[in-house]
């Protein structure tokens, strides 16, 4: 027993003793397909719960499952597909090219703006119209930018269309046509997609409607619930228009203003009306020429006696802008620290609101808005951003929220100021103000949010003629 027990414990002794090999296993290699295999993966399972979200929460608008189901498609399948369009808007004092690139989402197939090319010349295609071929010269000069900003390989893919606003819908008709005929013969020399009704004069009701789905684009409140839409304010040179999605039994009475506007989910009741006249130039234009008649050298109540002869062109026609010269009022204005006192002229702010006021109401009493535009989210933009950033109530960058009663408030500033530099701004302004309260029926305490641009892309109804002929073309 003892030499059994003392063998044991001498193997055990060697055995503790003699090195062990630490077994170790060979890194497998990863191949792509499994990469691959795995990335798919992810995207389903990504589909399928943004798909979930989409359909059954209401409070999150598709555009957030589209854009998350879009992203992984592109980063992990490379799935990419742009989509452009080009369009020529002919306004009444400028015309413009927008070149859209747009690129054809995942989910659901809806259009994703990706950027724009957005160029301007002046004067506006109405001062040709004694001289066509000049006039579609300077359309030529905008779309040879497009032809830069769109890769050539898809100019064959790109619908290409022109619509002119209230500059060419007050011309004499053989004007208009000869102007459109003009541009028509320069599209057929243009690589791109037209058809017959690639040129034309849009109706102030597409105009509305059209800047009504730019804004809500945008923001991305075009989902299923026409409750979240806001409303659009667009102020032209020619003409303004006001458009909002109709909701209440009492807007959807409004029948011959009511249409049918486009959105990624479907369509959407909308009213909308074009007042034709009441555009910021064509209102500063009757302005200047009441009581004047046709005289191009005029003396205006709304403008400081300080101006002497300022020119302001209109539709092709230069006209001298002066201040009342005799039975103007005066203010006494602080000059120094001696509080020390002198005389400066200003506008007689009363008659002057009361002469646009009378202008306003003999073109707006057409078509008052419905009581629900108060009740909206209200965005204006053009004229009415231009004239506010001037007059500082906004940044000219940023943008940014007031109420009606701003513009009236810096009306009067301004229509107490003797400044050479601004010489029609106490009448813009001025107009803005009666234009929103006594034709539009806001109240002074109404807010309205005023922008250029929304996440880096200019507010123009050009974006929503190129969704809308893109539409047309079933490229969605």
């Amino acid at each position: 027993m003892a030499n059994g027990e003392l063998r044991r414990r001498k193997v055990k002794e060697q055995s503790e003793k003699r090195p062990t090999k630490s077994r170790t296993r060979k890194p497998r290699g990863i191949s792509p397909s499994s990469v691959q295999t795995s990335l798919i993966c992810l995207f389903v399972s990504g589909t399928i719960l943004t798909t979930f979200i989409v359909l059954y929460t209401d409070d999150i608008p598709w555009y957030i499952g589209n854009r998350v189901v879009d992203d992984l498609a592109k980063r992990f399948l490379g799935y990419y597909k742009p989509v452009h369009a080009v369009v020529i808007d002919a306004g009444s004092t400028g015309s413009r090219v927008l070149a859209y690139t747009f690129h054809k989402s995942y989910f659901g197939d809806n259009l994703v703006l990706d950027k724009e090319l957005f160029e301007y010349n002046k004067p506006g295609l109405s001062s040709f119209a004694n001289d066509p071929e000049k006039g579609a010269a300077k359309i030529k000069d905008l779309l040879e930018l497009a032809k830069k900003e769109i890769p050539e390989e898809y100019w064959a893919k790109t619908p290409l269309v022109f619509k002119a606003t209230a500059g060419l819908r007050i011309l004499p008709q053989e004007q208009a046509d000869n102007l459109l005929n003009a541009v028509r013969e320069l599209f057929k020399q243009m690589p791109f997609v037209t058809d017959k009704d690639a040129v034309e004069i849009m109706e102030g009701a597409h105009e509305g409607i059209f800047s009504w789905f730019t804004v809500n684009f945008l923001l991305n409140r075009l989902n299923s619930n026409p409750a979240n839409t806001v409303a659009a304010l667009d102020l032209g040179g020619g003409s303004t228009q006001v458009t909002f999605a109709a909701v209440t039994p009492a807007s959807l009475q409004e029948k011959e203003n009511i249409h049918e506007a486009i959105s990624p989910t479907g369509s959407i009741p909308v009213f909308t009306h074009s007042y034709l006249g009441l555009g910021l130039k064509a209102a500063r234009k009757a302005v200047i020429s009441y009581g004047n008649g046709d005289d191009l050298n005029v003396t205006c109540d709304c403008v400081n006696t300080v101006i002497k002869n300022k020119l302001f062109q209109y539709h092709g026609n230069d006209y001298y802008v002066s201040g009342p010269q005799k039975d103007y009022p005066i203010s006494m204005k602080i000059i120094d620290d001696l509080s020390e006192a002198m005389e400066i002229p200003v506008v007689d702010f009363v008659k002057c609101s009361k002469m646009i006021e009378q202008y306003i109401q003999g073109l707006s009493s057409q078509r008052k808005p419905p009581e629900e535009l108060p009740l909206k989210a209200i965005f204006a933009f053009s004229y009415y951003y231009d004239k506010a950033s001037q007059a500082g109530l906004i940044d000219f960058y940023k943008g940014g929220q007031v109420k009606v009663e701003d513009f009236k408030v810096h009306a009067q500033n301004k229509c107490h100021e003797a400044n050479t530099d601004e010489p029609f701004i106490c009448m813009d302004l001025t107009f803005i103000w009666l234009l929103l309260e006594k034709g539009f029926g806001l109240s002074l305490d109404t807010k309205v949010y005023l922008y250029k641009k929304i996440s880096g892309h200019e507010i123009t109804w050009a974006l929503g003629a190129a969704y809308d002929v893109l539409t047309k073309t079933k490229v969605i």
